[in-house]
């Protein structure tokens, strides 16, 4: 803790008879910190972790005195070092860090030093749940047989994962099978006021973290400040190192009124993404406050926080209130620590009932609860919402514009041995998934009424819907139980698959071949509905090209239709014995009714029971063997391999040089996302990662994932840029991850293309347009991008995560000037590129960038570096974040 307390304000608490030391913000006030009572409640957080942790080095007294001048003008360009309490991951991110960990103690080994240096010095947690796919569905033994293929697959990564956690101290794993870690964490993980022994006393701080997956910003609803970072900045946490940042604009989201009946939690937070996305939050912390927030529950506000990726902020924060304080009691945590945040809060005016002094925001938006209605987003971003009205006719204009399909529009293909077709538009997968709403039992218990109605009325899924559910946690399936309505999801295919994230991160599984074929052979522009937080194209299902996020019971319902054609609110949504028609209002539960269900059927005896051995895991986890000590025996393995990142590294400093006569190795266009940079999904046969597996022995059907397979780089470089959807402008007209070599022009995929240029040791930059790097915060993305030897990303803007992430591995991030864009320059890709002020770089500098042309003409550009602290110069400097790390631990 602090070795200096410049503003006198360490007091003790007592709470339940026992004594708490804490860092009182009302005393710091009285002592000089003028105006802290009017701050967001997530400043205040900041500033308390600054006040606790001031050494006069990393934090100073102006580092503090920042965010108390904050209040005066809502905005500032101080740079500060935070150290969250903690940090979260789950194992698609999780394993390249744990790699990355034990690559390091190999290399500190090397420099010189103690490989037990590296190791964790904050609590982590790396829950699975990103492996399970839904091989097997609409049956029983779905669930058994999806897990047995999980353990196939994924053996030599739970090993792995087995071994970090009895080699790396403060270092747990949460096993495969119990939920998503978001909703492990809410459930769970997340204590709203952390505490920490040390020099003989409790000290009571906000619980904070930051964790590997971009929707880590969930427990924001919890009031717990936390939000995605790369593997490679969480690993950095994990070592020691502060979170580098700019104190952030605070944008104030006001809700009032009440939910209208029918409106779900979804719809509600598919309305603030796209208020959100309009305003233009990137970068900016987001606070929730209004008389609204009283009528929604902790799961609401939770379903809203963890969409802040998507409506593009750094969090979205509720701060703590009655719901917080019910929704600990109702999940079993300990009743001292319950008592311990009320008290906490309410010492630190960080009640939101009690506040005293209302926050003082950057800017703010207002939404009334009673404008909200039933929506769905899509066909491939979170925020482009449409309303359930006119959903049916936003898909014939996407039919249009998007896919250029519309004139054979009504096109039908049999589907093989079958008596039914299938065209444009239909529903080929609805699934019930994702961390965004299977943590809430009003949306989760709706969709089974919605079942056990539909059923009543004598309606079934269509034939050709793959149905899954994969709850975030045991225990929804305990309350599905309870309410009797398992039976009923069962009864339409909504059987159990897996407790993970499945098809939201592209972990959907095989449509059934002879789906597959008629989709193909027709060219069609097949749909998915899904419970999800993330729809970008080529993500789901390659054979899916339309996805639409929708709440539990418009993917039941959507299930029932079949088709994305259907007017939901005005078609009949099928029909019953008598051959009557049905619609969706005959079979929608109201909310009286999924409330009574809710209050009988969700239990804390339930959270007390699945959390109590949670770390035990079941018969499959404990029979995982694994072996080793310190460091880490690598084995012959294509899942898990020693990067070459550490190779040839001395303690002596190499500054990044200016870039000379670089190639393009692509251009890209607006809102190019993590995904198209690094695919989670499926691994092409014919594509060089799949080429490279099958000769080492892995035939198509062991290809498992991208995602599973992070943890080898030779599978990894190859993936980069190879989305199935990614559209790389040197080859206009063409999908998937190919480039032009230059100077012949011949097309290529781009890693073979990368690695020719390496083999002359010619550097290349990429090109991107505006928003580059939304969504997921996917390490491998910037990974790759070093590893294909990239130096420099230059774009319209970037999205935070991944602009950070670049940084991480030595990849510099500019942006352009003024209007100036890759297209208004004239850029095709045949183009050498030079780049003038790489050398003596400091925070927000300007580069100059010189472009020539085939015929020997030039254009030059003034970029700005976005590196925008001392800290990131650093690590650019270093060649990369866990370099610099490394040589602090040699040192």
């Amino acid at each position: 803790m602090a070795s200096m307390d410049s503003f006198n304000c360490r007091r003790d608490l007592d709470v339940d008879g026992k004594t708490y030391t804490y860092f009182d913000l009302t005393e710091a006030e009285k002592n000089g910190l003028e105006g802290v009572s009017k701050l967001p409640y997530t400043l205040k957080v900041l500033l308390e972790n600054l006040l606790r942790f001031e050494d006069g080095k990393s934090v100073t007294k102006a580092d503090i005195e920042a965010i108390a001048k904050w209040t005066k003008t809502g905005k500032s360009d101080h740079e500060i070092a935070y150290r969250p309490a903690r940090v979260l991951m789950q194992d698609f991110t999780g394993v390249p860090a744990v790699v990355d960990l034990a690559a390091m103690r190999d290399a500190t080994k090397q420099l010189g030093g103690d490989p037990k240096s590296v190791n964790p010095l904050v609590p982590v947690d790396l829950v699975i749940d990103h492996s399970v796919m839904v091989d097997v569905f609409g049956t029983d033994q779905a669930f058994k047989k999806n897990v047995e293929r999980e353990y196939e697959r994924n053996g030599e990564r739970y090993k792995f994962l087995k071994w970090g956690a009895s080699a790396f101290d403060n270092f747990r794993v949460v096993p495969p099978g119990t939920g998503i870690c978001h909703q492990v964490n809410l459930e769970y993980l997340a204590q709203t006021v952390w505490t920490k022994d040390e020099d003989g006393k409790t000290y009571a701080y906000p619980d904070t973290l930051v964790g590997t997956d971009s929707h880590t910003t969930m427990i924001n609803g919890l009031a717990v400040l936390g939000w995605g970072v790369g593997g490679i900045e969480a690993e950095a946490a994990m070592l020691g190192q502060p979170v580098s940042m700019l104190i952030p604009e605070v944008i104030g989201f006001k809700i009032t009124g009440k939910f209208p009946e029918g409106a779900t939690a979804t719809d509600l937070v598919l309305r603030v993404t796209q208020m959100l996305r309009e305003k233009g939050v990137v970068g900016k912390f987001v606070e929730f406050y209004g008389e609204g927030l009283d009528h929604l529950s902790l799961e609401d506000v939770a379903t809203i926080a963890n969409m802040a990726p998507e409506y593009g902020a750094t969090c979205g924060f509720f701060p703590v209130d009655d719901a917080t304080i019910d929704y600990l009691t109702a999940t079993g945590r300990d009743p001292s620590r319950v008592k311990l945040v009320e008290a906490y809060s309410k010492a630190q005016d960080m009640y939101r009932p009690n506040r005293t002094t209302e926050p003082v925001y950057t800017d703010t938006l207002h939404l009334n609860l009673d404008d909200v209605v039933p929506a769905i987003a899509g066909p491939k971003r979170p925020q482009d919402r449409v309303l359930l009205t006119d959903a049916a006719d936003a898909f014939a204009t996407e039919l249009d514009r998007e896919f250029k399909k519309l004139e054979d529009g009504n096109k039908r293909v049999k589907v093989e041995g079958e008596d039914y077709s299938i065209g444009h538009g239909d529903v080929v997968i609805a699934a019930i998934t994702s961390c965004t709403n299977t943590s809430n039992p009003t949306v989760m218990l709706g969709a089974g009424l919605l079942a056990r109605n539909a059923l009543k009325k004598g309606l079934q899924v269509k034939p050709w819907v793959k149905t899954s559910l994969a709850p975030g946690s045991q225990v929804v399936t305990d309350y599905l139980l309870k309410a009797g309505l398992q039976d009923d999801l069962d009864a339409l295919g909504f059987n159990l698959v897996g407790y993970g994230c499945t098809t939201c991160i592209g972990n959907s599984g095989p449509l059934p071949e002879k789906i597959s074929k008629a989709i193909t052979e027709g060219d069609l522009v097949a749909t998915s509905v899904l419970s999800g937080n993330r729809n970008f194209e080529g993500r789901v299902n390659p054979d899916v090209r339309a996805n639409y996020l929708a709440s539990p019971p418009l993917v039941v319902a959507y299930a029932l239709a079949g088709s994305m054609n259907i007017n939901l609110t005005e078609d009949p949504i099928g029909y019953d014995d008598q051959n009557e028609p049905v619609y969706l209002k005959d079979i929608w539960p109201s909310s009286a009714e999924i409330a009574e269900t809710v209050k009988s059927a969700v239990t804390p005896e339930m959270f007390a029971s699945r959390y109590a051995d949670v770390f035990k895991g079941d018969e499959d986890w404990q029979k995982v063997e694994t072996s080793g000590g310190l460091t880490y025996d690598w084995p012959d393995s294509t899942y898990v391999a020693n990067p070459p990142f550490f190779e040839g590294m001395s303690t002596d400093v190499t500054p990044p040089k200016d870039v000379k006569d670089a190639r393009i190795l692509g251009l890209f266009a607006d809102s190019i996302t993590t995904d198209h940079i690094s695919p989670a999904g499926s691994i092409k046969a014919d594509s060089p990662a799949g080429e490279y597996l099958q000769a080492h022995g892995v035939e198509p059907r062991e290809f498992n994932s991208y995602g599973a397979r992070r943890g080898n780089h030779e599978v990894m470089m190859r993936g980069t840029f190879a989305n199935i959807r990614i559209k790389n402008q040197m080859v206009p007209g063409v999908e998937g991850g190919v480039t032009k070599l230059q100077p012949s022009g011949e097309e290529m995929p781009i890693y073979d293309a990368a690695m020719k240029y390496q083999e002359k040791d010619i550097p290349l930059v990429v090109f991107g347009g505006k928003e580059y790097g939304t969504g997921s915060s996917r390490d491998w993305a910037a990974k790759g991008t070093r590893l294909l030897g990239v130096k420099a990303v230059i774009a319209e803007s970037f999205e935070r995560i991944h602009r950070s992430n670049l940084i991480g591995m030595g990849v510099t991030p500019l942006v352009f000037t003024g209007d100036d864009s890759w297209e208004s320059l004239g850029i095709t890709g045949k183009e050498t590129v030079s780049l003038d002020g790489i050398e003596g770089l400091t925070p927000g500098a300007t580069v100059k960038m010189t472009v020539e042309f085939e015929d020997g003409s030039t254009k030059t550009a003034d970029l700005k570096a976005r590196i925008d602290t001392e800290n990131e110069l650093d690590y650019l400097k270093n060649g990369g974040i866990l370099h610099y790390v490394l040589r602090q631990r040699a040192a």
